[in-house]
């Protein structure tokens, strides 16, 4: 099992690497779940992932506070949104039950991240 876990991990951190770059592919939630798939499968890894310059401090908060920044907050909800909405009116135009699929996800994503604390900037 550890090494399902792993491996699911590692695809997880590497979409959150490539969502890094590509503005439709969230990074923060790929993160987490490498962090938690890591946490059950290669505590090297999740140490690693804890001390990354790029992801590190996002997880360390959510992990500690289950806080994250405002900034992060918009993004976030702003891209769930445009992608959501992008693919309900363009790519599922005739699939009512796909698009409402989709809102109702939208909808349990952005009350998770809306209802997490929201952590104050570090001067």
């Amino acid at each position: 099992m550890k090494i399902v876990l792993l491996s699911l991990g590692i695809v997880s951190l590497a979409l959150g690497f490539i969502g890094v770059f590509v503005p439709l592919l969230p990074t923060t939630p790929f993160a987490l779940l490498s962090a938690y798939l890591f946490a059950r499968s290669s505590p090297k890894l999740h140490n690693w992932l804890l001390n990354n310059r790029v992801f590190g401090k996002y997880i360390r908060d959510y992990n500690n506070e289950k806080s994250i920044p405002l900034k992060i907050k918009i993004v976030s909800v702003s891209m769930l949104w445009s992608t959501i909405l992008f693919s309900v009116f363009y790519l599922l135009k005739d699939r009512w039950y796909l698009q409402l699929l989709l809102v109702a996800i939208a909808l349990g994503v952005s009350f998770h991240i809306l209802s997490l604390k929201t952590k104050k900037e570090e001067k």
